[in-house]
């Protein structure tokens, strides 16, 4: 690794290593409005949630790096105190870039953009059409994070109100279904995030009763070379092991449920059902090639063990991950 003290980097180095190491992260579109009623339209992405209770956002609009100059959207929030976030997907993310463009004091990045302001109801900035998730937000406090060029300004607003489009919605009507959304998250450079499609994943949350934890893998599965840290981590997930009872009798079923090919190839047959992810027909061959004292036999077991975890079914994970070690 290369290692650096904050003290000799300079500010523009200091800020490409932060925009690109913590991200993707999440972009407040900012719409505010000055004293005199001009509006200005800008996103940031050093923004975030940060409670509940109050609901609180905050983000940062920082000094440029160039010259330490203040941006508008300071300025009209100090001024007003209030402003609406918007979310940002896909389908507006150029316009949104359009809005990041250092015009002068007093030009409406709505105009620019070609976004469209909405009235909203408790605060004077207008909400953006175009975003499917908006916020009316109040100025709850501005914690200043320095005096020099690209020091950070945190903007903690507290959320009064929220528009959320009627079909980002989950078929219960309640929760927020992700796949709708198809937000974009900032990186360093040019480059952006896209929470969609094979892009977003689903990681179970641990347990409310404990998890074994790592620590207490057999160590055959710890020290399998076909399983990686993740897989091992969501073994971990696990309130109890199966026992050796519960194993054999899985495998049994799985003998009794699958039935064998003609072909005498095993290895071959355990291949093609592999590309298809049919870890079931997997775990049947690899039991035949243990049964066979086959060398890979362990090994095809443990393959089996690891597609049921990346298909979600940790039961099966389990239960074949310990048969392997029999």
């Amino acid at each position: 690794m290369k290692h650096f003290e904050t003290k000799d980097l300079s500010v523009a180095e200091a800020f490409s290593f932060l925009l690109a190491g913590v991200s993707p992260r999440p972009i407040a579109l900012v719409a505010t409005i000055s004293e005199k009623g001009s509006c200005n339209l800008a996103p940031f992405s050093f923004f975030n949630a940060f409670g509940a209770n109050p609901p609180t956002v905050a983000f940062s609009p920082s000094s440029r790096v160039r010259d330490g100059s203040r941006k508008d959207t300071y300025y009209n929030l100090e001024q007003v105190g209030e402003c609406t976030i918007q979310a940002v997907t896909y389908d507006m993310v150029e316009q949104v870039n359009l809005a990041s463009t250092w015009y002068e004091p007093g030009v409406d990045e709505f105009v620019k953009s070609g976004l469209t302001p909405i009235a909203s109801d408790l605060v004077r900035p207008p909400r953006v059409k175009e975003s499917p998730f908006q916020l009316e937000c109040v100025l709850d406090r501005v914690v200043t994070l320095g005096d020099g060029k690209g020091s950070g300004n945190l903007m903690i607003c507290r959320v009064v109100k929220f528009h959320l489009a009627d079909d980002i919605f989950a078929a219960d009507g309640k929760s927020i279904d992700l796949r709708r959304l198809d937000l974009v998250g900032r990186n360093g450079g040019d480059f952006y995030t896209r929470a969609h499609g094979s892009a977003l994943f689903e990681v179970e949350k641990p347990l409310l009763t404990k998890g074994i934890g790592y620590d207490q893998l057999p160590p055959h599965i710890k020290e399998s070379h076909v399983f990686t840290a993740n897989n091992l981590g969501k073994l971990g997930n696990v309130e109890k092991m199966p026992t050796k009872k519960e194993v054999l009798e899985f495998i049994k079923s799985i003998e009794g449920e699958v039935k064998p090919g003609t072909e005498s190839d095993l290895l071959s047959v355990f291949e093609r059902y592999r590309r298809v992810g049919e870890y079931r027909r997997m775990l049947f061959i690899a039991v035949c090639l243990k049964k066979e004292n086959h060398p890979l036999a362990r090994q095809k077991i443990e393959i089996a063990a690891k597609e049921a975890l990346e298909k979600n079914d940790r039961n099966f994970a389990w239960k074949a991950a310990l048969y392997a070690g029999f």
